[in-house]
């Protein structure tokens, strides 16, 4: 499934290389979009990216990779089929592999977000 079908701005391609510093708050404080994902870098088989958020995501899930959240600042929902996992700055959780789930935004959010380098983020089909 490609990213190209969504009403959001995913990059995926990787920003920054090992060695390099990466300034989030200035990546934040340039975004305009209301749903912007952009990888920041990859970490062994797995890549770092940068969520700046508002809003609702679409239901979806990830068939054969976990995803990590965690929330730099406002507020994440993750909403999963029997509950709602609701973080603040500091939290963090993990979207086990195969679990149908809805991230939304209620406010500006930042959050990083830890998963596998092939893992398409608007789910598998």
């Amino acid at each position: 499934m490609s990213t190209d079908a969504f009403p959001y701005l995913t990059r995926l391609n990787v920003l920054y290389s090992c060695g390099e510093v990466i300034d989030v708050p200035a990546l934040v404080a340039a975004n305009r979009h209301p749903w912007y994902n952009q990888t920041l870098c990859q970490v062994n088989e797995s890549v770092v990216r940068l969520g700046v958020v508002e809003g609702e995501y679409h239901w979806h899930k990830h068939d054969a990779e976990d995803e990590f959240f965690y929330v730099v600042s406002g507020r994440f929902l993750i909403d999963l089929e029997e509950r709602v996992v609701d973080l603040g700055p500091g939290q963090a959780f993990v979207v086990h592999k195969g679990l149908l789930h809805r991230p939304r935004a209620p406010e500006k959010t930042v959050v990083l977000m830890v998963e596998a380098a092939g893992i398409v983020p608007t789910g598998d089909k």
